[in-house]
């Protein structure tokens, strides 16, 4: 039985950044860079208002407020998108929107509400001329050319994760696609005569197949894609060919059959038709834990992550050491999960020397965080599973954690995904 941090090692050990692929670039939200970019032309590419108003020059309007206007005559006006031809002139101005391009000669804009247009509009006053009721210095309310982004820079370095504002300052370079590290492949299949799928009745003595569907939810809010791989009973050679049938993916993950009992098959599978790493995890829940490869017939390694069959245990496992695998082929920081301190509010006992996640809800009352169970800790308990924002850990050294105990907390990210379809054989 091996620590926690040996069995994560040896994970991570085999597993290594994917390649990259082209993709549209919406499709491409939350991967990563798998290039450098840089700025074909400056951003914004022209001279541009900041706001609706007048363009003009600063010296005709130094002096100028409410009480003792400069009057100035309007000789045309420009749109967003459009390009001026007028030159402004002392004395002159001209009516702009915000993202129009500058006129030629202007060096400032005047906003709409420092000028007397309104009063104008409801009156016989000339519309012809504008009366500037501020003295504003050169350069206010104007964004220069490449301010943002200058032609030739690097914009962005290979590496960086596409969150939100990178894919719009990619779209801002005119690129409708980017090369990113592609997302893994995780194949998902639940084993156990006593599994059942979902849209099946349900025979006594069966249980429905939950595990599938936790972990495929798990592993799209982590950034991969799963593909269910339905159910094997607990038969030699019917598990080995739908083990066989995974090996397109880039990482394959078992529920159950890797404990002590007869009928536990996926370890027996693994050390006969691949290499097995380790079987047991100092854990708790969640020790046993296998961890191996398969060879398919080109030659190419794919890891197994074969995880407990009880739904809770699954899904820490999978937290604990399928998700920094994902991330860490997706060519993300894999090297910590979000961790936190917070303050116990129940007691928990750790009686055989295993390092215990015990599923808690943490809160905050002023300054401080703490952490309550979230229900019943059996293995088996899923819904406390669900109830739960976080892991507290148990070193396996303290026998007895007691309300008022300080612990750390493994915090759960189980946000909304982007919208993938769910792949299913």
């Amino acid at each position: 039985m091996i620590s926690v941090e040996e069995a994560l090692d040896k994970i991570l050990e085999f597993v290594d950044v994917l390649d990259g692929e082209d993709k549209p670039l919406l499709d491409c939200f939350g991967q990563v860079l798998d290039e450098d970019v840089y700025a074909p032309f400056d951003v914004p590419p022209r001279d541009n208002s900041a706001m609706d108003g007048y363009a003009v020059q600063s010296a005709s309007i130094q002096g100028a407020s409410e009480h003792q206007p400069k009057f100035l005559r309007i000789i045309g006006e420009v749109a967003a998108g459009s390009v001026p031809g007028m030159v402004v002139r002392m004395g002159t101005a001209v009516r702009i929107m915000t993202g129009a391009p500058l006129p030629q000669g202007a060096d400032v804009v005047v906003p709409f509400e420092a000028t007397d247009e309104g009063e104008r509009k409801e009156s016989s006053l000339s519309k012809s001329d504008i009366g500037i009721q501020c003295s504003l210095p050169k350069e206010a309310n104007i964004r220069r050319s490449g301010e943002d982004i200058a032609k030739g820079d690097l914009v962005m370095r290979r590496g960086s994760i596409l969150i939100p504002a990178a894919l719009g300052v990619i779209a801002s370079l005119g690129k409708t696609s980017a090369r990113v590290i592609r997302r893994p492949l995780v194949g998902i299949l639940a084993t156990g005569d006593e599994v059942v799928a979902i849209n099946q009745p349900l025979p006594p003595g069966k249980i429905y197949n939950s595990n599938s569907y936790s972990l495929a939810a798990q592993v799209l809010c982590h950034g991969g894609m799963p593909r269910l791989l339905g159910i094997s009973t607990d038969n030699f050679g019917q598990l080995s060919m739908a083990l066989q049938r995974g090996l397109e993916c880039d990482v394959l993950i078992t529920s159950g059959g890797v404990s002590m009992g007869d009928y536990d098959m996926v370890k027996q599978v693994l050390a006969a038709e691949g290499d097995i790493s380790f079987w047991t995890v100092r854990m708790k829940p969640g020790k046993p834990l296998a961890f191996g490869t398969f060879t398919r017939g080109d030659g190419k390694k794919i890891p197994h992550l074969g995880l407990p069959g009880n739904p809770v245990s699954s899904m820490v496992t999978f937290e604990v050491f399928a998700r920094p695998a994902i991330h860490k082929m997706m060519g993300k920081d894999y090297s910590e999960n979000t961790k936190m301190r917070a303050v116990m509010e129940d007691s928990v006992k750790n009686s055989d020397g295993r390092r215990v996640f015990a599923r808690v809800v943490i809160s905050k009352r002023g300054s401080e965080y703490f952490a309550k169970l979230a229900g019943s800790q059996g293995s088996g308990i899923l819904t406390s599973m669900m109830r739960a924002n976080g892991l507290a850990i148990i070193p396996e050294t303290v026998s007895m954690v007691r309300p008022g105990d300080t612990v750390e907390v493994i915090m759960f990210d189980w946000e909304q995904p982007p919208v993938m379809k769910l792949k299913e054989n």
